[in-house]
């Protein structure tokens, strides 16, 4: 007979064996943990610390989703859209406000008939109509000019994945670009036409100071010192008084309708300058968004064949 403790290490050995008998269904579920390694019980994995807003998922979190944003934002429309909206309102706003100023002047010491300036007032009344028709075409292009913008930029094209153009698409661009072009060439006539007025005024206040600083030094009568408005033109000659000399011009200088409208056109003026800066840049940034639609379209075909 068997001692008794090899007859219970033997009986140990065979409960060890019935023990690592792995039946069917118990492969099955190891096999499937082996396959996703995430669904095995009782593993916890260390987490690392979270940077920002992103989630352990990875999904990306607010501040993630802002810069990605942000980067397809097209900042050189955007900084023409804000520049030109600034600039034709200080244009239109100032230059309305300064022609009402104007025509009160002239019709107060330089023209007191009324037909002699009644054709100056008619052509200022429809420059002031043209000026409403100029800020509302403005407000709308320039909104048009910034989606253009946003519709050519890495974010549109994240975000309806493949970049598809058509021929409409181009065309519509290519007009844009030739109309941004003849817009900024009118746009210069318009900066050298608000520079007249400022030059006017600009003589007239110049003229009263010599008068003031020739009464300060008691050197010659300012009575002789005039300023003649027909010579410009915008009124006929035959205009009464149409001249102002000596203290006459020096109140005119006084008033709050030349301070006024002095600065008023300088600003317009300013304004018309900025509006030109404006449309340069759309000039770019239109010629740039052409350039990258038709650059585009031409990687498609060849993708194609």
């Amino acid at each position: 007979m068997k001692p008794a403790m090899e007859t219970a290490a033997e009986e140990n050995a065979e409960q060890s064996q019935e023990k690592k008998v792995i039946t069917r269904p118990e492969m099955e579920i190891g096999r499937y943990h082996w396959m996703y390694r995430s669904s095995r019980p009782h593993r916890y994995h260390h987490v690392p610390a979270l940077r920002g807003n992103v989630s352990p998922l990875g999904i990306q979190g607010c501040f993630e989703c802002c810069i990605k944003c942000l980067g397809g934002v097209p900042y050189a429309s955007l900084v023409a859209t804000i520049l030109c909206f600034s600039g034709v309102a200080l244009f239109c706003g100032c230059g309305h406000v300064a022609l009402t100023g104007t025509v009160s002047i002239l019709e107060q010491h330089f023209s007191t008939t009324a037909s002699d300036h009644a054709l100056l007032s008619e052509v200022i009344q429809l420059m002031q109509y043209v000026i409403y028709g100029i800020a509302s075409f403005f407000f709308l292009y320039g909104i048009i000019l910034l989606a253009e913008g946003f519709y050519t930029t890495s974010a549109v094209k994240e975000l309806h994945g493949e970049f598809k153009t058509t021929a409409c698409g181009r065309c519509i661009s290519g007009m844009f670009v030739f109309l941004t072009y003849v817009l900024g060439v009118a746009w210069l006539g318009v900066f050298g036409f608000s520079a007249v007025p400022v030059f006017m005024f600009y003589n007239i206040w110049s003229t009263c100071e010599v008068i003031k600083s020739l009464q300060t030094n008691m050197t010659v009568p300012g009575d002789q010192i005039c300023v003649d408005i027909r010579q410009y033109g915008i009124i006929p000659w035959n205009a009464v008084p149409g001249k102002a000399c000596g203290p006459i011009l020096e109140n005119i200088c006084n008033t709050n309708e030349f301070y006024m409208s002095y600065h008023l056109f300088i600003v317009a003026c300013a304004g018309a300058g900025a509006t030109v800066i404006a449309l340069l840049i759309y000039m770019m940034a239109t010629t740039y968004n052409y350039a990258v639609l038709k650059f585009k379209s031409r990687e498609d075909c060849c993708t194609k064949f």
